[in-house]
């Protein structure tokens, strides 16, 4: 069997993401890689799509520039799940090929690439947001800890839901207009990530259920309202982890994909808080990461 654990020699950027995903779908066939659509920096917003089943689930990545380590993460699960289709890999005493006959999987890798781009590469004098971006920051060219995306909104508040309440504790917290992180944007879906991912979301529908990879902390949270499947859900995936479960509260509790499906689609939806540390997590974090979350990746589409 190949080596499923995508090694990192450096931070996970969007070139090197690209890389991977076009080695995939070469070596895999059935592994499609399409796009979602252009960033605001015309970067390609990759979408993967595995199985032939009518249950859709949706995976998604990096909404955040810091958290560039889920976007490995969901890479290391694509290649070790097409290595099993290959291999008649079973986990759990579940087989893989037998759940991408009824399944259909679809992953966004890496929702802000150009956030990401931001944190780990900066932002050079040639861009056209240059100075407006150095505004945001302070002036500063440091962007280290930037989770926004291109033009300061982040991508992670930029949902219909409770978006007005979000609004007010925006204004009590100071932000008044794009920032490295907690800004919402101008109106929901103002952002084209946000907009091109909710499409393809009512565009597709129905869907099964959507998992959305953050960094850090460890846990698992389920947005209000809850139906007693979705608890069941939620509990079975921490036990899994070893991830507590955790209501979201303040302003993290609105604007957020996982609140938008759940408020607004009806979809089944959960968050979960990848690794403990402070963001941006270490590169070498990468297999611990996955050592955890593995096994509930490969089982969500079950749990359902």
């Amino acid at each position: 069997m190949k080596k499923t654990q995508i090694q990192l020699s450096a931070p996970f950027d969007y070139d090197e993401m690209m890389q991977c995903l076009h080695t995939l779908s070469e070596e895999f066939p059935f592994l499609e890689l399409r796009y979602l659509g252009l960033s605001i920096a015309d970067r390609a917003i990759p979408l993967l799509k595995l199985g032939k089943g009518e249950k859709r689930i949706l995976y998604v990545g990096a909404h955040h520039g810091m958290e560039w380590i889920t976007s490995a993460v969901l890479c290391t699960f694509l290649r070790e799940i097409c290595q099993g289709i290959c291999d008649g890999m079973r986990i759990s005493r579940i087989s893989v090929v037998e759940l991408l006959k009824a399944h259909c999987l679809y992953v966004v890798p890496m929702l802000n690439p150009d956030g990401v781009e931001y944190q780990i590469h900066g932002i050079a004098p040639e861009n056209p947001l240059y100075t407006r971006v150095l505004e945001m920051n302070d002036g500063s060219e440091d962007l280290g800890h930037w989770q926004a995306n291109a033009r300061g909104v982040d991508l992670n508040h930029n949902y219909d839901a409770g978006f007005a309440e979000y609004k007010a504790l925006e204004a009590a917290s100071g932000i008044l207009g794009g920032a490295p992180t907690r800004y919402s944007g101008e109106f929901p879906e103002s952002e084209p990530e946000v907009k091109l991912l909710c499409d393809m979301i009512r565009f597709l529908s129905p869907w099964k259920g959507v998992l959305t990879l953050h960094t850090q902390g460890e846990e698992i949270f389920v947005p209000s309202p809850q139906s007693t499947h979705s608890k069941i859900t939620a509990k079975r995936l921490s036990e899994l982890t070893g991830y507590r479960l955790n209501r979201a509260d303040g302003m993290a509790a609105f604007g957020g994909l996982s609140d938008w499906c759940a408020q607004k689609q009806g979809i089944p939806a959960f968050t979960m808080e990848c690794g403990r540390g402070r963001n941006p997590l270490p590169k070498n974090s990468l297999f611990s990461i996955y050592a955890a979350v593995r096994t509930s990746l490969f089982l969500f589409p079950t749990l359902l």
